[in-house]
């Protein structure tokens, strides 16, 4: 494609790239404006059009990406929890992405959506738990208006600068034609696959570490309780308030004082609201590599237990339990 056709159509195809990847489409929006500025920055040659179209494009992607984040922000506005899973299951870092933007969100607020289009998974759950959050519609498409504009301008920015390599990089396409496409599509399937791979055996790893929630149930009401942990991000607890009977609220990085207070003997088991409970196994094996004989993350988490028909408690209970000195306070979020 020349200079000049991405010049012309180099609005419309950002605009269909950040429509689509905002919706959850495995679409490549950074190098397409990464292309598009490169396009404009050589066919204009730093005139005074370069910033009018450089305008116009950050306006299409602005028009293209709210609308589409409006779809997940009402969903999570509307369904909660249940919208966070589907979006997290659309991204190929959907282990740890809930996580890391509960903490993003938990520091930053609403402002993460600033950020969020530059990281990897974040911005994909950032907005439904703005939604879920009960985020004003204000705020939300204030902030995310800046970052979808912040976002866009940096991308077509790095494609000016950079305009020349990027120019040799298709003049060697053209030379060699659809091999080197073809090549590039292979080593972005092979990307996918590994990830995929990656994931499948992580999940077969995991399950043979867990603990069943029947099998919880029935400790818990043996003579030798196991310490329970849920370690939710606050912001998770506010969406589901309660907790399995008994549990403390911990933090997953507290790994020594949580070995320090309960000792190495006794049995301690995890949940968290994570796919995969990757956060929870994750503590459960630095908990084992601290010296703990018993660390097991509870399969399926609280979503799990209630679905086995087992109660649950206020989080609230979980407050008063440490502190009266069951748990430790300063192991909450």
């Amino acid at each position: 494609m020349s200079h000049e056709m991405i010049a012309r159509y180099g609005m419309l195809v950002v605009f269909l790239n950040v429509v689509g990847s905002s919706l959850g489409l495995p679409l490549p929006a950074i190098p397409t404006l990464i292309t598009v500025g490169a396009g404009i920055a050589l066919t204009t040659h730093g005139s005074s059009l370069t910033l009018v179209h450089f305008a116009t494009t950050v306006g299409a992607a602005t028009i293209g990406g709210v609308p589409g984040d409006m779809v997940w922000f009402q969903g999570g506005k509307r369904y909660g929890e249940s919208t966070l899973h589907i979006v997290c299951k659309l991204s190929l870092s959907r282990d740890t992405c809930v996580r890391k933007t509960e903490r993003f969100f938990g520091r930053w607020g609403v402002r993460v959506l600033l950020v969020a289009r530059f990281l990897p998974g974040l911005s994909l759950v950032a907005v439904p738990l703005c939604g879920a959050m009960a985020v004003r519609l204000r705020s939300f498409i204030l902030c995310d208006c800046a970052g979808v504009a912040l976002w866009a301008s940096v991308g077509l920015a790095i494609g000016a600068t950079f305009a020349s390599q990027i120019d040799v990089v298709f003049s060697l396409i053209a030379h060699f034609g659809w091999s080197t496409l073809i090549a590039i599509g292979i080593a972005l399937v092979l990307y996918v696959l590994y990830r995929c791979c990656r994931r499948v055996l992580l999940e077969k790893a995991l399950e043979k570490v867990r603990i069943s929630v029947g099998e919880l149930h029935a400790l818990l009401a043996s003579s030798s309780r196991p310490v329970v942990f849920d370690i939710r991000s606050a912001e998770r607890r506010i969406l589901d308030p309660f907790v399995v009977p008994g549990a403390v609220l911990a933090d997953e990085r507290n790994i020594q004082q949580i070995v320090e207070h309960y000792g190495t003997n006794r049995t301690l088991v995890i949940y968290c609201s994570c796919p995969n409970d990757v956060s929870a196994a994750w503590m459960a094996k630095r908990l084992r590599q601290a010296g703990v004989k018993l660390a097991l993350p509870l399969s399926g988490g609280i979503g799990a237990w209630r679905a086995a028909g087992f109660g649950v408690d206020p989080a609230v209970a979980a407050n008063h339990a440490a502190a009266s000195g069951e748990g430790m306070q300063f192991f909450a979020h």
